[in-house]
């Protein structure tokens, strides 16, 4: 009897969904270094210092007494203790460790919060341009996206004015993120502020993983002006941590048994031993976090050098996250095919504007998560590329 092939039928937004550009630059960047190609990487968002000794410490020494059993399903008390103790030195808030959900990494956190929050059609206000994946998140639980087109000479900020006009019936949710990716904005106090009146009984999702990347002035967060939000944060970015996998959502408390029996079915717990360096990293030392800002901010300020020098706008000065956000239609009005060239005849990786939404096309994505000599060999690449255009 012949072998019966089978036939894999996916569903409509499965096969719809778009893909994540950067992880396609750097996967076809892999490629060429696996052919002795040498890439210098601007575009992944992942920090290049290795996760502190005393976390990585504290990691061994769980495994080590067979901390590798499931946990309590909000996560290891300790560290909700912790990221409690963390927001009430940072910004003087008050919050109970029971409205925290630990998860494994920011992204489930912010799925968990959507799949909490969204009916279908229910819509979702976001700036354009966004972080990648927001949309995806949203479109996947049957929502809608909305778009507030933000403008980059005021580092493309989503202000409370403008969003007041996207509200509606419909409107389940305000999704904001500061310190923000692509843009490196950082939110005023005042629009944060703004922000909580005008979304009023519409709660605020606040994706805070760039929290602590902060070069210049202050840094806060929505829970400092309103008690309807949910705020997602993780130890990826501030702790280098990216690997290990491991957030949190901070939860209105009148949600967390809804939201603690979506991460029972769904996700279960986030891993112990991760869990207990995720308690090192907020309880322990803070020198390694505080000379890495220091780092970050040399390699901002001679990045915005070099990109406006070789032609490339940049408007409005970023003062957080690791990324610059520069305007590249003087050569290109299809980023993604320009990162692309970039990338084969320069051998420098960079994201594609397009893949933070039809805001940022014509833009790229540079980020300083490098070292600082990485940094210059790709400026020098990039600027010798973009003269040859010019000259073209």
């Amino acid at each position: 009897m012949p072998h019966k092939k089978s036939k894999c039928i996916l569903s409509r937004k499965a096969e719809e969904i778009p893909p994540f550009y950067v992880m396609d630059v750097l996967e076809n960047a892999q490629k060429l270094e696996a052919d002795g190609r040498d890439v210098i990487h601007l575009e992944i968002g992942e920090p290049d210092f290795p996760t502190a000794p005393h976390i990585c410490e504290a990691a061994s020494a769980a495994l080590a007494r067979g901390a590798t059993k499931y946990t309590h399903s909000q996560g290891l008390p300790a560290l909700r203790e912790a990221i409690v103790e963390s927001y009430r030195e940072k910004f003087g808030v008050e919050l109970s460790p029971e409205q925290v959900i630990v998860s494994s990494g920011t992204s489930p956190a912010l799925l968990l919060t959507f799949l909490a929050l969204l009916e279908r059609r229910d819509e979702v206000v976001m700036s354009n341009p966004y972080y990648s994946c927001y949309p995806n998140f949203v479109k996947y639980l049957g929502g809608k996206p909305v778009y507030v087109y933000t403008n980059e000479t005021d580092g493309f900020a989503l202000e409370p004015e403008t969003v007041q006009q996207y509200l509606n019936p419909s409107t389940k949710a305000v999704l904001i993120n500061s310190p923000s990716n692509p843009c490196g904005h950082v939110m005023a106090a005042e629009s944060l502020e703004g922000m909580a009146e005008v979304a009023g009984s519409i709660p605020i999702v606040s994706d805070e993983i760039y929290q602590g990347l902060v070069y210049s002035g202050d840094e806060h967060s929505i829970l400092e002006y309103t008690d309807n939000a949910f705020v997602v944060n993780g130890f990826s970015k501030l702790y280098a941590m990216t690997g290990w996998r491991l957030g949190y959502v901070i939860c209105p408390k009148e949600c967390i048994r809804a939201f603690q029996k979506i991460h029972q079915n769904f996700f279960i717990c986030a891993n112990s031993f991760v869990q207990e360096a995720g308690i090192a990293a907020l309880r322990g030392p803070q020198d390694h976090v505080a000379e890495m800002i220091k780092t970050y901010n040399k390699r901002r300020q001679y990045m915005l050098k070099r990109l406006i020098g070789m032609g490339l706008e940049v408007r409005s000065e970023p003062r957080g996250a690791f990324y610059v956000l520069a305007d590249a239609r003087k050569f290109s009005n299809d980023s993604l095919e320009l990162s692309r060239r970039i990338l084969n005849e320069a051998g420098v990786a960079v994201t594609p504007g397009i893949d933070f939404g039809e805001g940022a096309e014509g833009y790229l994505r540079f980020s300083y998560a490098n070292n600082l000599k990485n940094i210059e060999e790709g400026m020098d690449r990039l600027e010798l590329f973009l003269k040859k255009e010019l000259e073209n």
